[in-house]
């Protein structure tokens, strides 16, 4: 699998055991503020407000925290103003590192950042350095002992999907981020649930990680960037055998 769908499946399985409300909320928060000022409060037509909501609803983010939120990115009511800024690098072995931020002091994010990577392994890259690695792509995944995959299969590519992969466990399902809702309805329709549904960034190549101190110097510098604050999403282009993940290592 991919290092975004091995990494996905990985926080799905841990997201029960080590969610923090408190740190959940102020990034829920962010997302749903930048979401609603670049793209509008309307979520007929800003897909990525759309996904933020779900997420908040799904985290039982209170609503009127919610609307709160989205009222100021649309600049209804007065707040914190959020920077977006990506920044690109390299992790151990060699893999590629594309982190979006949603910030309200830049500078202060880019130290602690560069400070981060530096402990765990890896280095900042310039611009462009490895983005060229990565595509914007709908992205959903279904559990595998839900539906038998010739069911499935037809679903999704007539309400427009462009790939289905699977894993033991998992259906990955990859499209244009614009018929992201269509092919969620027409899952909805078969009713047949949904793991997790959302626009993200999608390695072109990967690189297959073959030792165990490898795999567990990744694993632990991904969880490390995505407990921090003002990061929103991190892809990587790791692939991890299963065998090599016995246990989530934790941040130090």
């Amino acid at each position: 699998m991919s290092g975004h769908s091995k990494w996905a499946s990985i926080k799905h399985k841990k997201a029960a055991i080590d969610a923090k409300r408190g740190q959940l909320f102020t990034k829920l928060i962010k997302e749903l503020t930048a979401a609603a000022r670049s793209g509008g409060g309307n979520t007929d037509t800003n897909i990525r407000l759309r996904t933020a909501i779900q997420k908040a609803k799904e985290s039982n983010m209170p609503s009127d925290n919610i609307d709160k939120a989205v009222k100021r990115g649309t600049g209804e009511l007065p707040g914190i103003t959020y920077e977006e800024s990506s920044y690109e690098g390299y992790g151990p072995g060699g893999i590629a590192l594309f982190i979006e931020v949603v910030t309200d002091n830049k500078n202060r994010t880019t130290a602690e950042l560069r400070n981060m990577m530096s402990k765990k392994g890896a280095n900042m890259a310039s611009a462009g350095s490895v983005s060229f690695l990565f595509q914007k792509k709908g992205y959903i995944t279904i559990e595998k002992s839900i539906v038998e995959e010739d069911k499935l299969m037809p679903i999704v590519l007539d309400a427009g999907a462009e790939d289905l992969q699977s894993d033991d466990k998992i259906y990955e399902i990859t499209m244009q981020t614009t018929d992201l809702e269509k092919v969620k309805k027409a899952l909805s329709d078969n009713k047949i649930p949904i793991i997790s549904a959302e626009p993200t960034m999608l390695p072109t190549t990967t690189i297959k990680i073959s030792d165990k101190a490898t795999a567990n110097a990744i694993l632990s510098l991904m969880d490390c960037l995505e407990e921090h604050e003002d990061i929103q999403h991190v892809y990587a282009n790791f692939d991890i055998p299963d065998e090599l993940i016995e246990t989530e290592p934790e941040a130090e």
